[in-house]
């Protein structure tokens, strides 16, 4: 049974509870959403999927179940996160 997502009575309350909760955990309680993107960004995010490289990367299953945690609790795919991460460690490399 998937859990239900309780009522809040303020904003500070409702984010106290997103930031000890998983969102994966309630996905039954969200609907989709369509949306519209404009044709020029559209066409800007598929180029940079095209530009990407996949690599293969050897992690202990307790790091991987980690790093999808805490990218759980910031709303982003693991992959994007580890991402983020690479990125800001190169960004301080060669400074």
């Amino acid at each position: 049974m998937a859990k239900e997502i309780p009522e809040f009575k303020t904003e500070e309350e409702e984010a106290r509870f997103w930031d000890n909760h998983d969102s994966a955990e309630f996905l039954d309680d969200f609907e989709p959403l369509d949306i519209e993107v404009a044709q020029e960004l559209e066409e800007e995010i598929l180029k940079r999927r095209e530009l990407k490289k996949p690599v293969t990367l050897r992690l202990e299953p307790n790091q991987i179940d980690a790093v999808k945690k805490i990218a759980g609790k910031k709303g982003l795919p693991y992959q994007t996160l580890i991402r983020m991460w690479i990125t800001e460690k190169i960004e301080t490399e060669i400074i």
